[in-house]
Protein backbone atom coordinates (compact mmCIF):
# COMPACT_ATOMS: atom_id res chain seq x y z
CA UNK A 1 0.00 0.00 0.00
CA UNK A 2 0.97 3.51 -0.78
CA UNK A 3 1.13 4.51 2.54
CA UNK A 4 3.51 2.19 4.11
CA UNK A 5 5.99 4.64 2.81
CA UNK A 6 7.12 6.78 5.81
CA UNK A 7 8.27 10.13 5.21
CA UNK A 8 9.62 11.00 8.44
CA UNK A 9 13.23 11.46 9.21
CA UNK A 10 14.91 7.92 9.11
CA UNK A 11 18.44 7.21 7.91
CA UNK A 12 18.13 9.46 5.49
CA UNK A 13 20.36 12.52 4.96
CA UNK A 14 16.90 14.47 3.61
CA UNK A 15 13.73 15.78 5.21
CA UNK A 16 10.70 16.48 3.11
CA UNK A 17 7.33 16.60 5.05
CA UNK A 18 4.42 18.83 4.98
CA UNK A 19 6.25 21.11 7.98
CA UNK A 20 10.10 20.95 6.76
CA UNK A 21 12.23 20.84 4.39
CA UNK A 22 15.70 20.16 4.62
CA UNK A 23 18.78 18.62 3.80
CA UNK A 24 21.73 16.91 5.23
CA UNK A 25 24.47 19.93 6.12
CA UNK A 26 22.56 22.37 4.50
CA UNK A 27 22.48 20.88 0.90
CA UNK A 28 20.37 20.45 -1.83
CA UNK A 29 17.44 18.52 -2.08
CA UNK A 30 17.83 15.27 -4.01
CA UNK A 31 14.40 14.63 -6.32
CA UNK A 32 15.67 11.67 -7.64
CA UNK A 33 15.68 10.20 -4.29
CA UNK A 34 12.40 11.57 -3.38
CA UNK A 35 10.98 10.24 -5.89
CA UNK A 36 12.13 7.08 -4.92
CA UNK A 37 11.13 6.63 -1.84
CA UNK A 38 7.67 8.93 -1.86
CA UNK A 39 6.71 6.36 -4.92
CA UNK A 40 5.72 8.76 -7.34
CA UNK A 41 6.92 8.88 -11.32
CA UNK A 42 8.96 11.23 -13.01
CA UNK A 43 7.32 13.59 -15.01
CA UNK A 44 8.82 12.79 -18.95
CA UNK A 45 8.68 14.86 -22.32
CA UNK A 46 5.86 12.28 -23.32
CA UNK A 47 3.43 13.39 -21.35
CA UNK A 48 4.18 17.01 -21.69
CA UNK A 49 3.39 16.39 -25.49
CA UNK A 50 0.68 14.74 -24.90
CA UNK A 51 -0.80 18.14 -22.54
CA UNK A 52 0.33 20.39 -25.85
CA UNK A 53 -1.75 17.64 -28.21
CA UNK A 54 -4.91 17.24 -26.04
CA UNK A 55 -4.88 21.18 -25.01
CA UNK A 56 -3.40 23.04 -28.47
CA UNK A 57 -1.39 24.75 -26.35
CA UNK A 58 2.21 25.12 -25.78
CA UNK A 59 3.69 23.76 -22.49
CA UNK A 60 3.34 25.98 -19.42
CA UNK A 61 7.19 27.14 -18.62
CA UNK A 62 6.81 25.28 -15.52
CA UNK A 63 6.47 21.84 -17.45
CA UNK A 64 8.75 22.52 -20.25
CA UNK A 65 11.82 23.26 -17.58
CA UNK A 66 10.81 20.24 -15.00
CA UNK A 67 9.46 22.62 -12.06
CA UNK A 68 6.66 20.18 -12.14
CA UNK A 69 8.98 16.78 -12.23
CA UNK A 70 6.64 13.79 -11.15
CA UNK A 71 2.89 12.76 -10.68
CA UNK A 72 0.65 10.57 -10.18
CA UNK A 73 -1.85 9.28 -12.83
CA UNK A 74 -1.22 11.82 -14.53
CA UNK A 75 -1.22 10.01 -17.45
CA UNK A 76 -4.66 8.33 -16.51
CA UNK A 77 -6.16 12.32 -16.42
CA UNK A 78 -4.92 12.76 -19.95
CA UNK A 79 -6.33 9.75 -21.03
CA UNK A 80 -9.91 9.91 -19.30
CA UNK A 81 -9.82 13.48 -20.94
CA UNK A 82 -8.95 12.13 -24.24
CA UNK A 83 -12.00 10.05 -24.31
CA UNK A 84 -14.17 12.95 -23.45
CA UNK A 85 -14.56 12.69 -19.66
CA UNK A 86 -13.83 15.59 -17.65
CA UNK A 87 -11.84 15.94 -14.04
CA UNK A 88 -11.97 19.29 -11.29
CA UNK A 89 -8.33 20.13 -10.20
CA UNK A 90 -7.63 20.96 -6.30
CA UNK A 91 -5.02 23.00 -4.74
CA UNK A 92 -5.03 24.55 -1.45
CA UNK A 93 -2.73 27.69 0.32
CA UNK A 94 -2.00 27.08 4.14
CA UNK A 95 -2.49 31.41 5.12
CA UNK A 96 0.45 31.98 7.37
CA UNK A 97 1.64 35.41 6.71
CA UNK A 98 0.22 38.68 5.32
CA UNK A 99 1.74 38.12 1.81
CA UNK A 100 2.70 35.31 -0.53
CA UNK A 101 6.63 35.10 -1.99
CA UNK A 102 7.12 34.23 -5.21
CA UNK A 103 7.82 30.18 -3.88
CA UNK A 104 3.55 30.37 -3.29
CA UNK A 105 2.39 32.10 -6.62
CA UNK A 106 4.18 28.20 -8.23
CA UNK A 107 1.22 26.46 -7.89
CA UNK A 108 -1.19 29.23 -8.64
CA UNK A 109 0.12 30.06 -12.20
CA UNK A 110 0.48 27.04 -13.06
CA UNK A 111 -3.20 25.49 -11.57
CA UNK A 112 -4.34 28.31 -13.83
CA UNK A 113 -2.69 27.36 -16.66
CA UNK A 114 -4.57 23.98 -16.06
CA UNK A 115 -7.79 25.49 -15.67
CA UNK A 116 -7.71 27.46 -19.19
CA UNK A 117 -6.02 25.00 -20.73
CA UNK A 118 -8.41 21.84 -19.73
CA UNK A 119 -11.51 24.05 -19.17
CA UNK A 120 -12.75 22.29 -15.71
CA UNK A 121 -13.13 23.80 -12.58
CA UNK A 122 -10.96 24.41 -9.54
CA UNK A 123 -11.74 23.73 -6.09
CA UNK A 124 -8.91 26.35 -3.60
CA UNK A 125 -8.70 24.97 -0.06
CA UNK A 126 -7.60 27.76 2.47
CA UNK A 127 -6.64 25.75 5.79
CA UNK A 128 -6.63 28.37 7.87
CA UNK A 129 -7.32 25.52 10.59
CA UNK A 130 -4.08 24.15 10.24
CA UNK A 131 -1.76 27.05 10.38
CA UNK A 132 -4.10 27.85 14.06
CA UNK A 133 -2.98 24.61 15.10
CA UNK A 134 0.43 24.89 13.47
CA UNK A 135 1.81 28.02 14.16
CA UNK A 136 1.09 30.16 17.16
CA UNK A 137 -1.99 32.07 14.94
CA UNK A 138 -5.39 32.76 16.81
CA UNK A 139 -8.59 31.23 15.40
CA UNK A 140 -9.28 35.18 14.31
CA UNK A 141 -5.87 36.35 12.81
CA UNK A 142 -6.00 32.83 10.85
CA UNK A 143 -9.03 33.85 9.27
CA UNK A 144 -8.27 37.11 8.44
CA UNK A 145 -4.69 35.76 6.79
CA UNK A 146 -6.95 33.47 4.69
CA UNK A 147 -9.11 36.25 3.45
CA UNK A 148 -5.60 38.64 2.87
CA UNK A 149 -4.16 35.10 0.91
CA UNK A 150 -7.52 34.75 -1.18
CA UNK A 151 -6.89 38.20 -2.39
CA UNK A 152 -3.09 37.32 -3.92
CA UNK A 153 -4.85 33.85 -5.32
CA UNK A 154 -7.41 35.71 -7.19
CA UNK A 155 -5.18 37.74 -8.47
CA UNK A 156 -3.65 35.38 -9.94
CA UNK A 157 -6.41 35.54 -12.75
CA UNK A 158 -8.83 32.30 -11.99
CA UNK A 159 -11.72 32.37 -13.75
CA UNK A 160 -14.83 33.21 -11.25
CA UNK A 161 -16.87 30.83 -13.09
CA UNK A 162 -15.13 27.53 -12.82
CA UNK A 163 -13.48 28.61 -9.46
CA UNK A 164 -14.52 27.89 -5.91
CA UNK A 165 -12.38 29.20 -3.09
CA UNK A 166 -13.27 27.71 0.63
CA UNK A 167 -11.92 28.26 4.01
CA UNK A 168 -11.80 24.94 6.49
CA UNK A 169 -13.36 27.35 9.00
CA UNK A 170 -16.28 28.72 7.38
CA UNK A 171 -17.01 25.53 5.08
CA UNK A 172 -16.85 22.21 7.05
CA UNK A 173 -19.81 20.67 7.96
CA UNK A 174 -22.37 18.48 5.80
CA UNK A 175 -20.87 16.27 2.88
CA UNK A 176 -17.30 17.62 3.55
CA UNK A 177 -16.98 16.71 7.28
CA UNK A 178 -18.89 13.03 6.51
CA UNK A 179 -16.00 12.45 3.97
CA UNK A 180 -13.48 13.35 7.17
CA UNK A 181 -14.68 10.66 9.42
CA UNK A 182 -14.90 8.19 6.62
CA UNK A 183 -11.46 9.51 6.02
CA UNK A 184 -10.13 9.46 9.68
CA UNK A 185 -11.83 5.86 9.99
CA UNK A 186 -9.34 4.45 7.54
CA UNK A 187 -5.94 5.49 9.03
CA UNK A 188 -4.60 4.42 12.32
CA UNK A 189 -2.93 6.39 14.51
CA UNK A 190 -0.04 4.33 14.25
CA UNK A 191 -0.48 4.69 10.25
CA UNK A 192 -0.64 8.52 10.67
CA UNK A 193 2.85 8.22 12.77
CA UNK A 194 4.16 6.83 10.18
CA UNK A 195 3.47 8.62 7.10
CA UNK A 196 3.52 12.32 8.80
CA UNK A 197 5.72 11.30 12.13
CA UNK A 198 3.79 12.47 14.90
CA UNK A 199 5.35 12.09 18.13
CA UNK A 200 3.28 12.13 22.12
CA UNK A 201 4.34 16.13 22.00
CA UNK A 202 2.13 16.86 19.25
CA UNK A 203 -1.90 18.24 19.93
CA UNK A 204 -4.49 16.01 19.01
CA UNK A 205 -5.08 19.15 16.28
CA UNK A 206 -2.38 18.08 14.26
CA UNK A 207 -3.30 14.58 14.14
CA UNK A 208 -6.91 14.66 13.35
CA UNK A 209 -5.70 17.56 10.25
CA UNK A 210 -5.03 15.37 8.04
CA UNK A 211 -8.77 13.98 6.64
CA UNK A 212 -9.64 17.52 6.24
CA UNK A 213 -7.03 18.35 3.53
CA UNK A 214 -7.73 14.60 1.95
CA UNK A 215 -11.07 15.20 1.41
CA UNK A 216 -11.59 17.25 -1.27
CA UNK A 217 -10.28 15.38 -3.63
CA UNK A 218 -13.69 13.76 -3.24
CA UNK A 219 -16.29 14.98 -5.51
CA UNK A 220 -18.96 14.70 -3.12
CA UNK A 221 -17.07 16.93 -0.71
CA UNK A 222 -18.78 19.53 -2.99
CA UNK A 223 -22.57 18.46 -3.46
CA UNK A 224 -23.26 22.38 -4.62
CA UNK A 225 -20.54 21.79 -7.53
CA UNK A 226 -20.39 17.83 -8.04
CA UNK A 227 -23.91 16.48 -7.01
CA UNK A 228 -24.72 12.71 -8.78
CA UNK A 229 -20.87 13.05 -10.41
CA UNK A 230 -19.15 10.99 -7.49
CA UNK A 231 -16.85 8.91 -9.18
CA UNK A 232 -15.16 12.80 -11.10
CA UNK A 233 -11.64 12.86 -11.10
CA UNK A 234 -9.36 15.05 -9.22
CA UNK A 235 -6.21 16.57 -10.25
CA UNK A 236 -4.09 18.10 -7.76
CA UNK A 237 -0.95 20.63 -8.72
CA UNK A 238 1.01 20.80 -5.31
CA UNK A 239 4.70 21.09 -4.24
CA UNK A 240 6.18 17.44 -3.88
CA UNK A 241 6.69 18.35 0.19
CA UNK A 242 2.79 17.91 -0.13
CA UNK A 243 2.74 14.10 -0.91
CA UNK A 244 2.09 12.49 1.93
CA UNK A 245 -1.10 13.76 2.56
CA UNK A 246 -2.35 12.27 -0.71
CA UNK A 247 -0.33 9.23 -0.72
CA UNK A 248 -3.04 8.26 1.98
CA UNK A 249 -5.86 9.85 0.65
CA UNK A 250 -4.80 7.78 -2.44
CA UNK A 251 -4.92 4.57 -0.02
CA UNK A 252 -8.11 5.02 1.76
CA UNK A 253 -9.85 6.65 -1.70
CA UNK A 254 -11.05 3.02 -3.11
CA UNK A 255 -11.70 1.77 -0.09
CA UNK A 256 -15.02 4.64 0.93
CA UNK A 257 -16.07 3.71 -3.09
CA UNK A 258 -13.55 7.02 -4.66
CA UNK A 259 -11.38 7.48 -7.42
CA UNK A 260 -7.88 7.79 -6.66
CA UNK A 261 -6.90 11.65 -6.68
CA UNK A 262 -3.81 12.42 -9.31
CA UNK A 263 -1.28 14.86 -8.65
CA UNK A 264 1.31 16.24 -10.47
CA UNK A 265 4.28 17.40 -8.13
CA UNK A 266 6.88 20.87 -8.44
CA UNK A 267 10.35 21.04 -6.76
CA UNK A 268 10.75 23.92 -4.12
CA UNK A 269 11.26 27.35 -5.49
CA UNK A 270 15.29 28.24 -3.58
CA UNK A 271 15.80 30.48 -1.21
CA UNK A 272 18.10 33.56 -1.96
CA UNK A 273 21.05 32.50 -0.17
CA UNK A 274 20.74 29.04 -2.08
CA UNK A 275 19.55 25.76 -3.30
CA UNK A 276 19.23 24.41 -0.01
CA UNK A 277 15.25 23.60 0.27
CA UNK A 278 12.65 26.61 0.21
CA UNK A 279 11.99 29.72 0.85
CA UNK A 280 11.10 30.65 4.32
CA UNK A 281 8.66 33.02 5.58
CA UNK A 282 10.30 32.93 8.60
CA UNK A 283 13.14 34.90 7.13
CA UNK A 284 12.21 38.24 4.92
CA UNK A 285 15.61 38.31 3.51
CA UNK A 286 15.19 34.03 1.84
CA UNK A 287 12.35 35.64 -0.67
CA UNK A 288 11.09 37.95 -2.87
CA UNK A 289 7.51 38.56 -1.75
CA UNK A 290 4.84 39.74 -3.95
CA UNK A 291 4.34 43.06 -1.51
CA UNK A 292 8.37 44.23 -2.29
CA UNK A 293 9.22 47.48 -3.70
CA UNK A 294 11.68 47.48 -6.62
CA UNK A 295 14.45 48.86 -4.79
CA UNK A 296 13.56 45.55 -2.05
CA UNK A 297 13.80 43.47 -5.13
CA UNK A 298 16.90 45.02 -6.14
CA UNK A 299 18.64 45.44 -3.22
CA UNK A 300 17.20 41.45 -2.18
CA UNK A 301 19.10 39.96 -5.52
CA UNK A 302 21.88 41.82 -5.50
CA UNK A 303 22.84 40.85 -2.07
CA UNK A 304 21.20 37.93 -1.21
CA UNK A 305 21.32 35.65 -4.13
CA UNK A 306 23.80 33.01 -4.37
CA UNK A 307 25.99 33.23 -7.37
CA UNK A 308 28.01 31.14 -8.98
CA UNK A 309 30.28 33.23 -10.18
CA UNK A 310 34.39 33.25 -9.83
CA UNK A 311 35.71 35.13 -6.77
CA UNK A 312 37.16 37.74 -9.54
CA UNK A 313 36.69 38.92 -13.08
CA UNK A 314 40.07 37.46 -13.91
CA UNK A 315 39.19 33.96 -12.65
CA UNK A 316 35.29 34.68 -14.00
CA UNK A 317 36.70 35.18 -17.23
CA UNK A 318 39.15 32.46 -17.45
CA UNK A 319 36.64 29.25 -15.80
CA UNK A 320 33.04 30.79 -16.34
CA UNK A 321 30.14 30.24 -13.63
CA UNK A 322 28.96 26.95 -12.08
CA UNK A 323 25.77 27.32 -13.19
CA UNK A 324 24.24 24.63 -10.62
CA UNK A 325 24.51 26.75 -8.13
CA UNK A 326 23.76 29.76 -9.16
CA UNK A 327 20.36 31.36 -7.24
CA UNK A 328 19.70 33.87 -10.37
CA UNK A 329 20.23 31.39 -12.94
CA UNK A 330 17.54 29.21 -11.11
CA UNK A 331 14.52 31.96 -10.66
CA UNK A 332 15.41 32.65 -14.61
CA UNK A 333 14.70 29.61 -15.03
CA UNK A 334 10.93 29.72 -13.16
CA UNK A 335 9.95 33.43 -14.08
CA UNK A 336 11.83 34.43 -17.57
CA UNK A 337 9.59 33.06 -20.36
CA UNK A 338 12.05 33.12 -23.43
CA UNK A 339 13.99 29.84 -23.64
CA UNK A 340 16.14 31.16 -26.49
CA UNK A 341 16.90 34.19 -24.19
CA UNK A 342 17.68 32.12 -21.58
CA UNK A 343 19.74 29.77 -23.28
CA UNK A 344 21.59 32.57 -24.17
CA UNK A 345 22.41 33.86 -21.03
CA UNK A 346 23.08 30.28 -19.81
CA UNK A 347 25.40 29.90 -22.33
CA UNK A 348 27.45 33.11 -21.67
CA UNK A 349 27.40 33.04 -18.12
CA UNK A 350 28.79 29.36 -17.93
CA UNK A 351 31.52 30.85 -20.52
CA UNK A 352 32.47 33.54 -18.70
CA UNK A 353 31.58 36.05 -21.14
CA UNK A 354 28.87 37.81 -18.56
CA UNK A 355 29.52 38.47 -15.47
CA UNK A 356 27.39 37.75 -12.36
CA UNK A 357 26.21 41.57 -11.99
CA UNK A 358 24.78 41.36 -15.43
CA UNK A 359 22.80 38.38 -15.05
CA UNK A 360 21.32 39.56 -11.81
CA UNK A 361 20.63 42.72 -13.53
CA UNK A 362 18.30 40.84 -16.40
CA UNK A 363 16.58 39.22 -12.90
CA UNK A 364 15.54 41.81 -11.33
CA UNK A 365 13.91 43.28 -14.16
CA UNK A 366 12.06 39.95 -14.92
CA UNK A 367 11.02 39.83 -11.53
CA UNK A 368 10.14 43.48 -10.68
CA UNK A 369 7.61 43.17 -13.77
CA UNK A 370 6.09 39.57 -12.51
CA UNK A 371 5.64 41.76 -8.93
CA UNK A 372 4.10 44.72 -10.15
CA UNK A 373 1.94 42.75 -12.44
CA UNK A 374 0.72 40.58 -9.39
CA UNK A 375 0.56 43.63 -7.54
CA UNK A 376 -1.64 45.91 -9.88
CA UNK A 377 -4.27 42.66 -10.16
CA UNK A 378 -4.31 42.59 -6.37
CA UNK A 379 -5.14 46.32 -5.74
CA UNK A 380 -7.98 45.72 -7.95
CA UNK A 381 -9.28 42.48 -6.03
CA UNK A 382 -12.38 43.98 -3.70
CA UNK A 383 -13.80 42.71 -0.57
CA UNK A 384 -16.79 41.99 -2.81
CA UNK A 385 -15.00 39.79 -5.31
CA UNK A 386 -13.91 37.44 -2.26
CA UNK A 387 -17.04 36.98 -1.37
CA UNK A 388 -18.37 36.32 -4.74
CA UNK A 389 -15.40 33.34 -5.05
CA UNK A 390 -15.76 31.98 -1.82
CA UNK A 391 -19.87 31.92 -2.29
CA UNK A 392 -21.25 28.29 -1.79
CA UNK A 393 -22.84 28.38 -5.45
CA UNK A 394 -23.05 26.03 -8.46
CA UNK A 395 -20.72 26.50 -11.03
CA UNK A 396 -23.01 25.72 -14.34
CA UNK A 397 -20.83 26.20 -16.89
CA UNK A 398 -17.55 24.91 -15.20
CA UNK A 399 -16.85 22.50 -17.89
CA UNK A 400 -17.75 24.56 -21.17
Amino acid sequence: MEVERSNHQEEDDQVVNPWEVSAKDGGKIDYDKLIDKFGCQRLDSFLIDRVQRLTGRPAHVFLRRGVFFAHRDFGEILDAYEKGDKFYLYTGRGPSSEALHLGHLIPFLFTKYLQDAFRVPLVIQLTDDEKCIWKNLSVEESIRLARENAKDIIACGFDISRTFIFSDFNYLGGAFYMNMVKVAKCVTYNKAVGIFGFTGEDNIGKVSFPPIQAVPSFPSSFPHLFKGKDHLRCLIPCAIDQDPYFRMTRDVGPRIGYEKPALIESSFFPALQGENGKMSASDPNSAIYVTDSAKDIRNKINKYAFSGGQDSIENHRRYGANLEVDISIKYLGFFLEDDLELQHICTEYAAGRMLTGEVKKRLIEVLTEVVERHRTARAAVTEEMVDAFMAVRPLPNMFT
